[in-house]
């Protein structure tokens, strides 16, 4: 029985482009991109080729660019260091009650060193309010940090928005833009952004590797202390393979293959609903129907244990999710559907999410569905 992956949210699969520049650059260029000798040079150059095609997909400076391990290690140098840094400025930070974990558990730790954190309530379509933010800001307000796409419902954020409210305000901004980037344009210096996130695994990269833009404008300290990498922003020795297939992910991001990509996941996600009217399955689809990430479907199926349909179509060989990666294996709610519904809500316990990605075809949504429906109705 073939394989069905619908968990593109959680990770993504390696494009076979990636895994061969992956090969190529891990035979042909094994020097350390700091040596000065002729293998240290190679390195570094490619490296820099790197950087400058990321940069180029931002339309930011290459230097903004900050290598790294990922949207978490990202998230906690933006939040941690600027509130650390600023402290004398102001001890406020804001950010919405429905961030990943990455950002939530950041904010509660420094909320334990003196912090005072504003959680932005969203509504029941999971949508946050600008005047709520316009009242929250203070002066003392020194970070701002919301995402860009939200990792379980898919809602896209105010971005534009938001970034216009800041530049007259001192305040950092930063966004999470790790489920959004494989997606939409983003354009940090335009959208108002002095801080965003990027995880290369969310985009068929490989896994342990991401980016921080920083913009010039931003003063941060270092999160790690030790060598003088990423002119002494983030010290440790270059990860050149992963950076590298990195880099070949973000190429095959163009404006071209990121329409095809939304109109296909647009054609899943009315394959998928329509089989469920047909069906007279009750459902209904957490989130903002009119303003979501084109990969991520979120659905109360109401009446249905979500762990326990997990577990089933797991048996039929199909992976779908409740929620972020993050948190599997627990026991824990999702504070997403909790935030917009209540701690009561029925459809805490009865919703999964389903994410489009390379490799998932008509047919294999069609499998889904039945499999779904059996299971369902039964």
């Amino acid at each position: 029985m073939e394989k069905i992956y619908l968990d593109h949210a959680a990770t993504t699969p390696m494009h076979p482009t990636v895994i061969a520049e992956m090969t190529r650059v891990m035979g042909e260029y094994f020097g350390n991109p700091s040596s000065i000798h002729g293998f240290g040079r190679m390195a570094h150059e490619q490296l820099e080729s790197a950087r400058q095609i990321i940069a180029d997909s931002l339309k930011v400076h290459p230097h903004e660019i900050i290598f790294n391990s990922g949207g978490t290690e990202g998230d906690n140098t933006a939040i941690i260091e600027t509130a650390m840094s600023r402290e004398d400025e102001g001890k406020h930070l804001i950010t919405t009650a429905i961030e990943h974990p990455a950002v939530m558990q950041t904010m509660a730790y420094l909320e334990t060193q003196g912090f005072e954190v504003t959680y932005l309530p969203v509504d029941k379509q999971g949508n946050i309010s600008i005047e709520e933010l316009k009242s929250a800001l203070r002066e003392e307000t020194t970070l701002v940090s919301i995402m860009f796409g939200n990792n379980e419902i898919g809602n896209l954020m105010p971005i534009k928005e938001i970034g216009n409210l800041l530049r007259a305000h001192t305040a950092y901004f930063h966004s999470d833009a790790v489920q959004a980037y494989g997606n939409q344009e983003i354009y940090p210096h335009e959208l108002g952004i002095d801080l965003l996130s990027v995880s290369a695994h969310k985009i068929n990269g490989p896994k342990g590797v991401g980016f921080l833009f920083k913009s010039d404008k931003v003063k941060l300290p270092s999160l790690l202390h030790g060598g003088e990498q990423e002119e002494k922003r983030r010290p440790g020795t270059e990860n050149l393979a992963g950076i590298m297939g990195m880099k070949t992910a973000v190429e095959r991001l163009t404006p071209e293959e990121r329409t095809k990509i939304k109109l296909q996941y647009k054609e899943f996600e009315t394959q998928i609903l329509s089989s469920l009217d047909a069906a007279n399955i009750s459902y209904r689809i957490n989130g903002d129907d009119e303003n979501r990430l084109p990969h991520i479907l979120n659905l109360h199926l109401k009446g249905i244990a979500s762990d326990l349909l997990l577990m089933k179509l797991d048996l039929k060989n199909i992976a779908v999710s409740t929620g972020s990666a993050c948190t599997a294996g627990t026991v824990d709610p999702s504070h997403v559907l909790e935030a917009m519904y209540g701690k009561e809500a029925s459809a805490i316990k009865e919703s999964i999410r389903i994410s489009f990605g390379l490799g998932v075809t008509a047919e294999q949504i069609e499998r889904f569905c039945n499999e779904l429906i059996s299971i369902v109705k039964k």
